[in-house]
């Protein structure tokens, strides 16, 4: 292992060089993609099954179990499916970051305020206008938890499908200087993702602490 002054070195040599360039961006766009379809698809599904108790029950040990499950195992099915590149990557993130959003849209729903669905019948709202103006914005904070975790999930998911067969992409990368003994690009790529993903959950931290602040639940 190098000192983390070595680790800055070379990140800032790869970052300079713009050899890595290419493969960052993949990375990027792949893990912005499957967070989008994991926070919408995860969101959607969660309302869904808090409207429907009797689903509910039936699904919620099966999502309380999933994370017990590699679900690594998927990926030769997975490109059988979609082949060698992105869909693939993109389908494996958005796995692993469903489930999280779903399991927090639930607890967000249970949480909210009963007074609030009240409003709605008294305002006449359809149960999808109620939802998305009343709902919605009172669980926030747990459906920003949510957020975190399907980014973080995304992350993981993607990252370990470049580990294990991709053409591009940040840990397609970190296992080639893993492979050639190149320690410095190899520490380099993972300082560069540790800080990518420090950022973003920086970011959603405070946003979730501002909510908690204006719903009164610090």
């Amino acid at each position: 292992m190098i000192p983390p002054t070595e680790m800055a070195a070379a990140l800032w040599q790869i970052l300079r060089g713009g050899h890595a360039n290419d493969d960052i961006a993949f990375t990027v766009i792949n893990t912005a993609v499957a967070v989008v379809l994991s926070v919408v698809l995860g969101f959607w599904l969660g309302a869904a099954l808090h409207a429907l108790p009797r689903l509910r029950r039936v699904f919620e040990p099966l999502l309380s179990a999933y994370y017990a499950v590699p679900v690594f195992i998927f990926y030769p099915v997975l490109i059988v499916a979609f082949g060698v590149g992105r869909t693939a990557l993109i389908v494996m993130g958005a796995m692993f970051g469903t489930v999280a959003m779903i399991v927090n849209t639930m607890i967000g729903l249970d949480r909210v305020p009963r007074a609030i669905s009240r409003t709605g019948a008294v305002m006449r709202l359809g149960p999808v206008r109620k939802l998305l103006l009343l709902r919605l914005p009172a669980a926030g904070p747990h459906l920003v938890t949510g957020i975190k975790l399907a980014v973080a999930y995304s992350v993981i998911g993607i990252v370990a499908g470049e580990f294990i067969l991709a053409t591009a992409g940040i840990g397609k990368r970190i296992a080639f200087g893993y492979q050639d003994f190149d320690n410095r690009t190899m520490y380099g790529m993972l300082l560069l993702l540790l800080i990518m993903v420090m950022v973003v959950n920086g970011a959603l931290s405070r946003w979730e602490k501002r909510l908690h602040h204006r719903f009164g639940r610090q």
